[in-house]
């Protein structure tokens, strides 16, 4: 039996076209007038341009139960397509329960690489493969790549596999074949992509087999290369649904013009402010030119939300405006207004953390708002999952219960679990278990039997792993790369024990000790335990592995590693630290019980939530630098649809903020709030909060005040209190203000400290105190709270001169 003998075999007996017709269609009393007229609308293109939480789904399913009971398309004629087997599944549901019977017999409902599987095994023989060919997953992909990079005596240190790979995959998803790569791309990957890539391609045949990209590759050329195929498909699916079409990426999009050419009944469903996706091949541009490619489209425009307060709607509307590339759309509800959107700036990441923690607190407890927030009503977004850190770290601390959506809590993390045993190895050099999971981490060309040598050695002389290592090493039993980077790894772990202590000192006294000797003790450090920290990941190639590694991933890992090493300032030393880890991770309670939930932005796309914090909105975080130097405009508009993303996830509380310094890369840095925030100021639906109750000041944008106390100072108005020109006095003695290219907090070693023995000050985290000792401008203060502490005395204020 032919592939298109299988499919008119699958068509079964239905009711006729006219009794058909004649049914009930209760679903559409259930709808807006905007999403009935898109439900409706069966025939060509239509375009339905849904806004967050407008019932984008309910319009789609209804759409595809509309074509069903009035008999214009039997089930296997509607090609629908989603991106998530979740959306699939629930929109299959949905139109069971709007027909009254369960929505069996739909083979085309399903995601873009579902489909296409099925379409490929039809016509394999079409692209040089047979039927049963295999779907390779990561790891075989890698290991595939790595034989051909090693065959081409490629430094695969240098240039990894997976660089190689995520450069094939852009290539897929563009829709690109070995032989239509750009001449603009001749050099990629050292100039041997391209051949690689046609290597690897021919490889994949010898095999039998795909991977992900060339699911839809491979059937765009088919389609492209043999008319009859293309068109008997385009017979068969008579009707076309699109599900997120703003997330298309070009191969995605080539698939369905295709498909629609000859009939034109395709209906997308999108929204151009929610396309967050361009880092992983998604082009909005798709959306924008619908009308271009379908010449006489149908644009519904979804408006009226079903989620959020006007006010929140308001605030989204007043960031989005600000992009220039979309085809716009004002969202509207019917709900009361709630509260204002509250934008909230503070000191410090710390008090940003902290404030957020008690707020949820008060939510919870009933004492804030309307009503009392259960737990898992309330959502923490932020931009980069490093954020994650400081309030894991808080929550903690109070008790509060929280879990991460879309991956691991911060110390649950691969790189920072690494970069832990690699800390717990210096301070305790005999941790086995710490041992076995750096030892080849990153790769040291130590194999099995490396390895069980090292393990052999150990339990011979009764000694630890690392001294095995050694004992193994000086026998010459590891031998070649192995051997000498096994060398390098013991000789390094000793350096760094030794740098946790300082030099020995002997005491002056007339003692002696058993062998005779004076006695000795340790001297401080000679470097901190935060640079010690930074060095061990330094030199054991740990931080460079990552550096080297081209893949999506790699950048974050670096920020959460950076975010650890920032982590350590809290810390007189590594062995506190590794003690706080232990408990952090000891610390896990109540696994059924309603908890915070934190989450990326971009982990949020599709969920919402009764109260938002967005924290962290300060420029070169949010919008992310990263994002803007790679592609400034197009870059920016991305960031600024994450932000509506953002708030609209809210349904009646959304709360927006930002610090005035964080510690970036080790350093306190001062921050401007985001460019973001400046849109929202002074806006329908926006409040300011305690913290900062004038948004009036500049921004960076417009000339932002050139040095930190000015700029506080600035946002709250009080240039003519006494405690600010006291301030101003104090600061004089630092020298002048950086400009403002220069974000950086300076401390000046040789200025003096203006306060005295005994005298009450207030810091922005520790709290109040008394000073009891001054070292330059270094004071050690007595905290109430926090207990005794050396702060550098620009960061404190006396009691009577703060004017916030």
């Amino acid at each position: 039996m032919s592939s298109f003998d299988e499919m008119d075999a699958f068509e079964g007996a239905s009711l006729s076209a006219r009794a058909m017709a004649a049914r009930p269609a209760p679903y559409l009393d259930e709808l807006n007038p905007a999403q009935r007229d898109a439900v409706e609308r069966l025939d060509g293109p239509v375009l339905m341009l849904a806004g967050a939480g407008t019932g984008k789904t309910k319009a789609l399913t209804a759409r595809i139960a509309h074509l069903l009971s009035t008999a214009r398309a039997r089930p296997n004629e509607i090609l629908s397509v989603t991106f998530t087997n979740k959306a699939a599944r629930e929109m299959k549901d949905r139109v069971g329960r709007l027909l009254g019977q369960p929505a069996e017999g739909m083979p085309w409902l399903g995601t873009f690489h579902s489909i296409c599987v099925k379409l490929l095994r039809r016509h394999a023989e079409l692209a040089g493969l047979k039927s049963n060919f295999t779907i390779l997953d990561t790891d075989d992909q890698l290991r595939l790549l790595k034989q051909l990079i090693q065959a081409a005596n490629i430094d695969d240190k240098r240039w990894p596999a997976r660089m190689l790979a995520g450069i094939i995959d852009d290539w897929k998803n563009r829709a690109l074949t070995p032989d239509k790569v750009p001449a603009a791309d001749a050099v990629a990957y050292n100039n041997k992509g391209i051949e690689l890539y046609a290597q690897y391609q021919v490889r994949l045949r010898e095999l039998n087999a795909v991977d992900f990209g060339d699911l839809l590759l491979h059937m765009v050329t088919i389609f492209q290369t043999h008319q009859d195929v293309l068109e008997q498909y385009q017979r068969w699916f008579r009707y076309i649904l699109v599900d997120e079409y703003q997330d298309t990426n070009v191969a995605q999009y080539l698939w369905l013009r295709l498909l629609a050419g000859a009939h034109k009944n395709i209906c997308c469903v999108g929204d151009d402010d929610q396309s967050i996706y361009g880092w992983r091949g998604a082009e909005v541009g798709n959306i924008l030119r619908f009308e271009k490619d379908f010449p006489g489209a149908y644009v519904v425009r979804l408006e009226q939300n079903y989620r959020s307060t006007p006010h929140i709607l308001a605030a989204a509307s007043n960031v989005i405006r600000g992009n220039e590339n979309r085809l716009g759309k004002e969202l509207w509800t019917d709900a009361q207004e709630g509260e204002k959107v509250r934008l909230i700036g503070h000191w410090d990441g710390e008090e940003e953390a902290r404030w957020i923690g008690e707020e949820i607190d008060a939510m919870q407890g009933g004492t804030r708002g309307a009503r009392p927030f259960n737990l898992d009503e309330i959502a923490i977004l932020v931009r980069a999952s490093h954020q994650m850190r400081a309030f894991e770290d808080r929550f903690l601390t109070i008790g509060l219960p929280y879990k991460v959506i879309g991956g691991p809590r911060f110390y649950e993390r691969m790189e920072i679990r690494d970069a832990m045993a690699y800390f717990r190895l210096v301070v305790s050099p005999g941790d086995d278990l710490a041992f076995e999971r750096i030892v080849n981490t990153p790769k040291r060309g130590l194999g099995d039997k490396a390895q069980q040598t090292i393990q052999m050695k150990a339990r011979e002389r009764g000694v630890s792993l690392v001294e095995g290592a050694r004992i193994a090493v000086d026998n010459g039993l590891i031998k070649g790369k192995g051997g000498k980077a096994l060398r390098e790894l013991i000789d390094g772990l000793a350096r760094w024990n030794a740098m946790t202590r300082g030099p020995r000192i002997e005491i002056d006294d007339d003692s002696v000790i058993d062998d005779g000797t004076a006695p000795m003790r340790f001297g401080e450090p000679e470097v901190s335990h935060i640079e010690l920290a930074q060095i061990i990941l330094d030199e054991s190639g740990y931080t460079a592995h990552w550096q080297n590694e081209k893949t999506p991933e790699a950048p974050g890992r670096l920020e959460n590693l950076k975010e650890l090493v920032n982590q350590l300032d809290n810390f007189e030393n590594l062995q506190g630290f590794l003690e706080h880890v232990s408990l952090v991770m000891d610390n896990e309670r109540d696994p059924d019980g309603a908890k915070v939930s934190i989450m990326t932005l971009h982990a949020a796309k599709g969920l919402e939530f009764p109260a938002v914090f967005l924290p962290g909105w300060e420029d070169g975080l949010f919008p992310s630098q990263r994002s803007m130097d790679e592609h400034p405009r197009k870059g920016e508009e991305e960031e600024r649809r994450l932000a509506y993303v953002g708030i609209t996830r809210a349904e009646e509380v959304c709360t927006i903020s930002w610090a005035d310094s964080r510690v970036i890369f080790g350093r306190r840095e001062h921050q401007y709030r985001s460019r973001f925030v400046d849109e929202l100021k002074g806006g329908f639906g926006v409040e300011t909060g305690k913290h900062f109750e004038d948004l009036t000041a500049p921004s960076l944008h417009s000339g932002y005040a050139s040095n930190k106390l000015e700029t506080r100072a600035a946002e709250a108005n009080v240039y003519n209190s006494p405690g600010w020109k006291r301030m101003q006095a104090r600061q004089g003695q630092y020298g002048t203000s950086q400009p403002r290219e220069s974000r950086n907090t300076v401390i000046d070693a040789t200025a003096v400290a203006s306060f005295t023995l005994g005298e009450r000050v207030f810091h922005q985290k520790f709290g109040y105190g008394a000073v009891v000792g001054i070292e330059g401008d270094k004071v050690e203060v007595d905290f109430e709270k926090a207990g005794t502490k050396k702060v550098v005395s620009r960061f404190l204020s006396a009691k009577d001169d703060i004017p916030f």
